[in-house]
């Protein structure tokens, strides 16, 4: 499946738009003692709902905490970064999956707490979310290799 035409300057105005709304956010907040509370609330989080639903595997990998066999409706698309755990369905995480999530990772060390949010405004089309593309559309599934 290709992406539609025009996605790569929709989403360069996205990150554009992300980086400017970063400005607003006072300096205490990223990459600070309090973002770092937020990441390990997440991922308490991410834990606790692994641990609930998490029929597969459970393993350290690439720095995060890898849930498998979870259930398709506890998490979005292919999975979910929440905090420092990666909840998803499949039995097998790809490198590059896990690269893409690692990013994840760490954009919730940046923003702890207001990780849900900002996410949330980014919106859900991958294409056009700031965090996904950051994150590398090819690794994440949402282009195929050599699009980006």
């Amino acid at each position: 499946m290709r992406p539609p035409a025009g996605w790569r300057d929709r989403a360069r105005r996205a990150v554009d738009r992300g980086e400017r709304l970063d400005r607003f956010i006072p300096g205490a907040l990223l990459d600070s003692p309090v973002s770092a509370a937020g990441y390990w609330w997440g991922t308490a989080v991410g834990w606790v709902w692994g641990s609930l639903w998490s029929t597969g595997r459970v393993e350290r990998r690439g720095g995060l905490w890898v849930f498998t066999g979870m259930p398709s409706w506890t998490f979005r698309r292919g999975g979910v970064c929440v905090g420092g755990c990666f909840l998803t369905g499949a039995d097998a995480v790809s490198d590059g999956l896990l690269r893409h999530e690692a990013v994840h990772a760490r954009q919730w060390r940046r923003y702890g707490f207001l990780m849900p949010l900002l996410y949330l405004a980014a919106g859900f089309d991958p294409l056009t979310n700031r965090f996904e593309i950051l994150a590398g559309l090819e690794d994440g599934n949402y282009v195929p290799r050599g699009t980006a």
